[in-house]
């Protein structure tokens, strides 16, 4: 009976270890770089192809955005809905993390920093916004990283 007990005590423990695996210093400097990568390249795609594809294109299916006081957006084609607005078809953002952190287990990331819109409404007049952005990542099973919260 004593065996069978540590035997199961023992299975357990494992069974549990297994999923609290966490990365290496390492890799998780290697994660962090991924992450500062995907900000640069969703920058990038936002310049070279507007923001309605680039909040869609680096959105996970079930990503939230906050916009203006109280409007949560849910769900990637509601965030591409969002930014097809003509409003955002020229508009230009940047922005670069100030800090990013890593889970353990390297599958989870948030970044945030200071970023800048510059707009042009109706009349040709450019607005500039600024102020902080905070991201969510998420490493999908295809081994993307897709926001689910911005």
């Amino acid at each position: 009976m004593k065996k069978a007990i540590v035997f199961f005590t023992l299975l357990t423990v494992l069974h549990f270890d297994s999923f609290s695996q966490s990365i290496t210093k390492v890799e998780k400097e290697k994660v962090i770089n991924e992450i500062r990568d995907v900000e640069k390249k969703f920058q990038d795609d936002l310049k070279a192809y507007g923001a309605e594809y680039a909040f869609y294109h680096y959105a996970a299916e079930n990503a939230v955005i906050k916009r203006g006081n109280d409007s949560l957006i849910m769900g990637n084609l509601a965030i591409k809905k969002f930014y097809s607005n003509p409003v955002y078809k020229d508009a230009i953002a940047e922005w670069s993390p100030d800090y990013v952190d890593v889970s353990d287990d390297g599958s989870m990331a948030y970044t945030y920093g200071k970023y800048k819109w510059r707009i042009i409404d109706e009349n040709g007049k450019t607005g500039v916004y600024e102020g902080v952005f905070h991201t969510v990542w998420k490493k999908m099973s295809d081994g993307n990283w897709k926001y689910v919260w911005d």
